[in-house]
């Protein structure tokens, strides 16, 4: 454990007893939101970036420890573990260099070499590396053994070719160095597979691309291996010219001969020791470490996709919800009609149906109609209509609305309906709206996103709401670990209200888990709204432990203690009442009492139990008790007349809202079904290192439309109002050009860019609503 935590305390930059103490709660079943925002004093205030870095490192770096252990069992019992070999094994630092110590010891299938060994070929191969002045067919006559399959003298030779091939193959610092060596200099070259061209148009960016090997950014990397998993791109790792031409030895031929001490001095075996050194990288290795280095590629380009994914996913959680604003929930669609949801200021259903505007029926009228009863007769304040099929169509008959009922007030918000389909089949959904069809399902989702998107998205497996980069091509189980995590700290970090939570929220909750969640819910649907957070205590297999890591998360309007309702933790309400006690006020005075709490000095109330850190912030949350640290709600609002990609033209500014945002620019949806891309070289004047330096998921931009592309559906946007369409526009000091050929790219199959904005947009009956006094 010390060399585990030495070893993050200095890649995290603290100290090793912070690392301890944290390892220590973690293992004890502390969450990170827990120890994050009430275990400062213990970890020296890590923060949940640093604490969610090291749980990882914690978790390679034990498997690292545990493997480390099953080799040096599996040597030692073979009688090989010697001193030198046990302290390199020990010094590992990565799981590819133990697996490559391992290599030669690791129990295998019955190889060339050993058949070679066996038949009695291993002095021949010694001697003739030994004494390359000896003429190898001479030497090898004396090694004949036809009972052994060594009949003539070629069958020998080659016999200690596959000896001394595995033996140089099997080298760990040679592969160590190998690997280091094309990584730094060789090159990632990819075709098209012939006859592919047009089955494969999508990937055409690719069909004759070549580039360092060590800088292919993730979103390509991941891209070429898709194109080469469907069978339409193949590559390989070159090394310059002398890949061309395969009578030239290749560069890390020439390092296998320098590291094994081998030159052609012209010397009778020379020639024949070279040939094994050719054979050793074009039969054993070249293939290895390509493998290898194509595997590292992956990796890295998961990781970055996947921290990708993270940010946006954190990024829409976190947008600003409505609030408790009675919402007409709309899933538009064409011949099968449009979806109608009534949701309440609570969430919760109070009418629903389904109106036919569109063709064939054509009830424009009847729906006007129908939709300005359900808003009269429930005083509805805001209509979410879904982004899918016919939602521009839907948004102008909610338009017509607006015009014809103006006394109604109403603002009208495009929604990202991404994975509400997906919510609408769910088994949650079946027992939460049992009464309801799958279809309308949806139009309640879309609406209760309008008024709480954190909610309603916990719901959602995070992957499948459709913020990611290739997101099914990299490690699931990584990817949902990360999503996870990031969802967690979201909850935790808004809170949660006990009283209309649902069980997938709640299941979010520090050291809660689904069943206790369920449980919560039921304890309250018999015994109705809990008035104080102990009477968590009471449901069924919710315990002290569980107490400790979720009470402080879960909030209590209008409970019996006033500090129920913030993020003060039960345990040190007693900081609080010492506050007001000794300055002669009641607890509920002091709540919201910005300058009497200012003049306080956090140091005169700290304990043995609760330090300066815990003491500041309890300070900071009585300022502004169960704050939301979300931000205002905001929206977008579309341009009039422009609805699809026809309707684009060149050098038009709209208004749009971020959907994604990836390692190459951010994609926009500016309401057209098909969002557009604003290319890294086009999101700022100066140079941009990583996009969400200047935009993030649902963040409201104004874009000119820079490119058309209709035939591809790609849209080219530029946040640099300057640009000018089929102009040379100048990309920021630094920004590389090709990390995107086309500034109008869109996503590839399975890239995960969603066709609209969370954060939806506000058309024309907005603007009629703020003349109308709201």
């Amino acid at each position: 454990m010390n060399s585990i935590s030495r070893r993050i305390a200095e890649e995290l930059g603290v100290r090793e007893q912070q690392v301890n103490a944290t390892v220590t709660l973690l293992d004890e079943g502390a969450t990170v939101p827990f120890i994050a925002r009430y275990r400062k004093e213990v970890t020296g205030s890590l923060d949940d970036s640093q604490l969610r870095t090291l749980e990882e490192r914690l978790r390679y770096l034990r498997e690292l420890e545990d493997r480390r252990g099953t080799i040096l069992n599996s040597i030692e019992e073979q009688g090989k573990l010697t001193d030198e070999l046990r302290a390199s094994i020990e010094a590992a630092d990565t799981k590819n260099r133990l697996e490559d110590l391992y290599l030669p010891y690791k129990p295998k299938r019955r190889t060339k070499a050993q058949i070679a060994r066996e038949a009695g070929l291993e002095p021949l191969a010694d001697t003739l590396y030994d004494d390359p002045t000896q003429d190898p067919e001479t030497v090898a006559a004396g090694y004949l053994n036809p009972e052994a399959g060594v009949e003539d003298i070629k069958a020998a030779l080659d016999g200690a070719r596959y000896i001394l091939m595995e033996r140089f193959a099997e080298d760990a610092e040679l592969l160590g160095a190998l690997r280091d060596f094309v990584w730094q200099e060789g090159q990632l070259k990819v075709t098209v597979v012939e006859g592919k061209e047009n089955e494969g148009a999508k990937f055409r960016d690719y069909f004759d691309h070549v580039e360092p090997l060590r800088k292919v950014p993730s979103h390509r990397a991941l891209a070429i291996l898709r194109g080469r998993n469907e069978g339409i791109l193949a590559y390989s790792i070159v090394m310059g010219d002398a890949e061309e031409d395969r009578r030239q030895p290749h560069p890390a031929e020439q390092r296998i001969a320098a590291h094994w001490r081998i030159r052609d001095n012209g010397r009778a075996a020379d020639k024949w020791l070279s040939d094994v050194v050719r054979w050793t990288w074009r039969v054993k290795l070249s293939t290895q470490i390509e493998t290898d280095l194509i595997a590292q590629v992956r990796e890295a380009a998961e990781t970055e996709a996947i921290n990708v994914f993270a940010a946006n996913l954190k990024d829409l959680l976190l947008l600003a919800p409505a609030g408790p604003r009675p919402t007409l929930g709309l899933d538009p669609g064409l011949r099968t009609g449009v979806k109608v949801a009534v949701i309440d200021g609570t969430g919760q259903v109070v009418d629903h149906g389904a109106i036919f505007p569109h063709a064939p029926q054509n009830k424009w009228d009847q729906s006007i109609a129908q939709m300005a009863a359900w808003c009269q007769k429930y005083k509805i304040e805001l209509v979410a209509i879904g982004n899918g099929t016919a939602s521009r169509e839907t948004e102008k008959l909610v338009g017509d609305l607006c015009k014809r009922y103006p006394e109604l007030k109403l603002a009208r918000i495009v929604v990202n309906e991404s994975g509400a389909s997906i919510y609408s089949a769910s088994e949650f959904a079946s027992r939460e709206l049992p009464d309801l069809d799958v279809t309308i399902r949806g139009a309640v989702s879309i609406a209760r996103r309008l008024q709480d998107p954190l909610a309603e998205l916990v719901k959602i497996e995070p992957k499948s709401i459709g913020v990611g980069q290739y997101q099914h091509d990299v490690s699931q189980v990584q990817l949902s670990r990360s999503l996870d995590a990031v969802v967690e700290d979201c909850v935790n970090g808004v809170g949660v209200d006990l009283n209309t939570a649902s069980v997938p929220l709640l299941t979010r909750v520090s050291g809660l888990n689904p069943s206790i969640a369920q449980n919560i819910v039921d304890f309250r649907n018999q015994n109705g709204k809990f008035t104080s957070r102990k009477q968590l205590l009471k449901v069924s297999r919710l315990g002290d432990r569980t107490f400790e890591q979720a009470a402080g998360f879960l909030r209590i309007a209008g409970g019996e203690n006033p500090l129920d309702r913030s993020s003060v933790h039960p345990e040190a309400y007693g900081v609080v009442e010492a506050i007001a006690e000794r300055n002669g006020k009641r607890v509920e005075d002091i709540l919201g009492d910005s300058a009497f709490l200012r003049s306080l000095n956090p140091q005169d109330y700290v304990t043995e139990q609760f330090g300066l850190p815990t003491i500041k912030d309890i300070i900071s949350e009585l300022e502004k008790p169960g704050r939301d640290p979300r931000p205002e709600f905001r929206f977008a609002h579309f341009e009039e007349g422009v609805e699809t990609l026809n309707d684009l033209k060149p050098g038009m500014v709209l208004e749009g809202s971020v959907t994604n945002v990836t390692n190459f620019g951010a994609f926009v949806d500016i309401g057209v079904h098909q969002d557009g891309l604003v290319h890294i070289s086009a999101l700022s004047h100066t140079f941009v290192k990583d996009p969400r330096e200047v935009v993030k998921a649902g963040d409201i931009v104004k874009v000119k439309v820079m490119e058309v592309d209709i035939p591809r559906k790609r849209i080219g946007l530029s946040m640099r109002m300057d640009d000018q369409p089929g102009a040379d526009n100048k990309p920021a000091r630094g920004a590389d050009r090709n990390s995107g050929r086309s500034a109008g790219r869109k996503p590839q199959a399975g890239q995960g860019a969603p066709q609209g904005a969370m954060a939806g947009a506000l058309a024309q009956a907005m603007a009629s609503a703020r003349k109308n006094g709201r």
